[in-house]
Formats: C-alpha cells, structure tokens, sequence
C-alpha cells in the first residue's frame, strides 16, 4: 500500500497493451454481459484469459470488471461464467457493485479479491467498514467525495486499500445511477448499455410555443402540475419553464425545469485531477483511476504517460510539471475541471454549449506498425489525413520528436502526395527502427501548457461535498 498504483482501461486487447507501454501499473477490463461498459467492450472469453496471461507475464495486474446490477435471469449465468474464467485464469481482483453476486462469489471463491466498484456510491466510511467486514479488499469511492472525505475514510478504515477517479468523463448522475439513457433510449446504464443521453444536442424552446392547442387542460386533467400565470384570458408559462428536443426526435418535447443554476440534462465536463496527486496520496489513496474503456488506444497512451510521469516525479520528491499538461490536452477532452474534490463545483461542471472539445491541441495521427529495416522507412497505419511535407510528433514511453514526412508511399511502394484515415496503411521513411507502440501526432493549435488554468480552481461550497453553494 505504500506504492501509488496507476489504473488505466482496457477496452480491448490493443487498448490494454498500449495502456501498459505507456506507464499504467494495472488495468481493468470488461466481461461479455457482466460490465456496464457491455456496448464497447472489445474482450470475448478467449480474449479475456489471454489478456490476463499477458499481463502478468508482464508483472502487471488486471482486473475484471463485473459490475451490473443483475436481474434474477443473469445471476446464475454470472456465476457460472466466473467459476468457467477461474478454471482458466486468475485476475487479480473482481470490480463487483452487487451485495447479493459479492455474497455469492466469497462464498463459492473465497480466495478472490473483490474490489467494490464505485457503481456501489461509498461515499462515508462507516459503508466502507461495513464493506471491509464482508471481505472486500478495495473500495473504488464516489466521484462526489472531497479530499477531506477521504481522509476522513482512511482514518477509519486504516487496512482497506481506497482508489479514486484520477481522470475521465463524469456522469451526470450520482455515481453512473442514471435514467436518462433508459428513458431516451430504453437502454439500462446498470445493465451495461448507457447510451449517453445526457451528451446528445437539445434545442429549448419556451413552452407556449410548441404546446398542442389544449395543453393546459391536458395537464390538468392529468393531474398534472404546470407553472403557469394568468394574462387576461390565457395562460402563460413562468420564466423558467422550458421544453426539450432532442435533435434526432422531432416533435417529441420533454418538460425541463431550470432555476438560478441551470437545467440538469446536460452534458458533465471531464474530471483531470493530475495537479492533486499528492494532496489524494496524502489522503490515503492508493490507486488512481483513469476512465475511458471506449476510448482509442490515443486516449490511453497519452493519459497513461501524462500520470505516469507525474506520479514518477512525486515518488521523487520533483513538483508538479506543467508540461504533463501537453498530453493531457493532446486528447479530446470536454473542458476539465477537479470534480468534486474541492467541493461542489456548481455550474462550473457542466459545459452548456455542446459536445466538442476544449483546447484539444493535437490530432492523432496514425500508428507505427513495422519498421523495414532495409528501405528505413516505418509502416503507418493512418487514424487521419498524413500529407506529405507536413510536420508530426512521433512519440513512445519515454521521447518526443518532432519529424517532417518528406515521402508517403502506398502499399506497393509507390508515392503518393496524401492518405486519409482507415485506408489500409502506408510507408514513411525514418532513419532508425522507432520504439515499440510507437505513434504519431499532429499539433493543430498552439498550446502553452504554463500558462494553462487547469484544475486548482476554487469550488464553491463548504468543502464536505453537501452540495451547498
């Protein structure tokens, strides 16, 4: 426990060997069925055991996660596909969410670790301990809790290993408990297939003006509560009480009630605590988390590299280095904030003006797959336009250079001027054999990682996570 773990995602086989290349300690994966990430997850039961053979042939951890909340039809097939998966492969640990699976899997596999899964919302430690009493070994805590929570948990539970979301998408919902997706989409996010509703584009309309002809005695026929005023002989909604529609669902109007704080089917900014990793060790965190299991490898490597180096320079005593910002900022982010780990960040965490990112200062740009040694050129396997005469950043673990392309070939070695993303692959020259899990990178904006606000902003709030203002 003295040792600070970085925990990247797996989202598929690739994903997971990239997070490693690129600094993470463990990862997490998903099961087929039995993860809330069930859409986007790239591991099949095969895949699954050679995943966990891979990185313990690495000295690394895995950890599989298996954290639905399942109906009656799903527990059986649950536990039989974990006693089906120990037969074949060890994981180091079990991310469950569900009291009665926890129960069942400690009873049948006594020698698993299982780690709670933030799906569970610990968020005090008298949860905690009771957790600690049933055998879990790790609690993955809320997004919601403040620095000063957590140590206060690690006061109390002083032998439980804590891990806590370093970086990544926020839900809108408390802890991922959302019914959005469901109610939009009629796809469960406990059951594994959240479409993220909250991040779709609405226009707002105000009421009056796409209600049908007899609305209010629609409504209050209903019984339902409508904010409305009386104006002579009609009736006019009060400020503030909005409809909803969803671009791809004309027509359909949903009831949105704002206040002083905006409206609340909105779309979260991302969490980037990369500034507090000491304050977090110094509260008794041992691993910090990265979300992103349906991200790119990109996403992976760069934010592996970005804590990797700054978790290295606080073991060594080094201050926090601006430019791990570059990487943090090279990946397509919605603008970051600190979650709520200064308090209550109020309007601040929710970004109104749509999906696209912020300061997002470079662009992937391919893949290194081979090198030929004999023509010194590298094989590239393109994720966007590479051109010829332009500039990219090729970059590993550990380096950073900048290069020109001064020749694109195709496949047969003929020169080409440009090739777009997902057309096969092509050849540029190089005069040495890169690094393993070697990738390209093109900066699109300038960036200036010194002169960045980032995440030491002050939140509003008491600082206890009790949501006041």
């Amino acid at each position: 426990m003295n040792n600070i773990e970085l925990l990247m995602p797996a989202g598929d086989f690739e994903k997971m060997q990239y997070a490693f290349a690129f600094g993470a300690d463990a990862v997490y994966m998903g099961i087929p069925m039995f993860s809330l990430r069930a859409r986007e997850n790239g591991f099949k039961r095969d895949s699954v055991v050679q995943a966990i053979e891979y990185a313990h042939s690495l000295g690394k951890k895995i950890y599989v996660t298996a954290n639905i909340l399942p109906h009656n039809h799903k527990v059986n097939p649950f536990m039989n596909y974990i006693g089906q998966l120990l037969e074949q492969a060890q994981p180091d640990a079990w991310i469950m969410s569900d009291p009665g699976i926890i129960m069942m899997t400690k009873e049948r596999y006594p020698d698993q670790e299982i780690h709670l899964s933030v799906q569970a919302n610990t968020v005090n430690y008298a949860t905690a301990k009771f957790w600690e009493k049933t055998g879990v070994s790790r609690i993955i805590l809320s997004r919601e809790l403040t620095i000063r929570e957590i140590r206060q948990i690690r006061e109390y539970c002083p032998n439980l290993e804590l891990e806590a979301f370093v970086h990544g998408a926020i839900c809108i919902a408390y802890s991922g408990r959302c019914l959005i997706s469901n109610y939009m989409s009629y796809r469960d996010p406990n059951q594994g297939t959240c479409s993220h509703s909250c991040r779709w584009q609405f226009k707002m309309y105000q009421k009056e003006n796409n209600q049908p002809a007899h609305w209010l005695q629609e409504a209050q026929s209903a019984g339902i509560e409508t904010a409305i005023t009386q104006q002579g002989e009609s009736y006019v909604p009060v400020k503030g009480d909005y409809y909803l529609e969803e671009t791809d669902r004309p027509g359909e109007y949903m009831q949105l009630d704002e206040d002083e704080n905006g409206t609340y089917l909105m779309n979260a900014r991302d969490l980037c605590a990369i500034e507090y990793l000491e304050e977090l060790k110094d509260a008794g965190v041992n691993s910090f988390k990265v979300e992103g299991r349906n991200k790119s490898l990109y996403y992976a490597s760069l934010v592996a590299r970005a804590y990797r180096n700054a978790i290295d320079d606080m073991h060594n005593g080094r201050p926090f280095n601006p430019q791990n910002l570059t990487d943090v900022f090279a990946a397509a982010n919605k603008g970051y904030i600190a979650g709520f780990l200064n308090g209550n960040p109020g309007k601040s965490a929710q970004k109104f003006d749509g999906t696209r990112a912020e300061q997002q200062c470079y662009q992937f740009s391919g893949i290194v797959r081979e090198y030929d040694e004999e023509r010194k050129m590298m094989k590239v396997e393109p994720r966007n336009p590479i051109r010829k005469g332009m500039e990219l950043e090729l970059f590993d673990k550990t380096t950073t250079q900048t290069i020109k392309v001064e020749k694109i070939l195709n496949p047969k070695f003929r020169e080409i001027e440009e090739i777009h993303g997902g057309l096969h692959y092509c050849w540029i020259p190089y005069p040495k054999k890169p690094a393993e899990f070697s990738l390209l990178r093109e900066q699109t904006a300038e960036f200036n990682p010194y002169e960045v606000e980032l995440t030491k902003q002050q939140s509003g709030g008491c600082g206890d996570g009790c949501g006041c203002n």
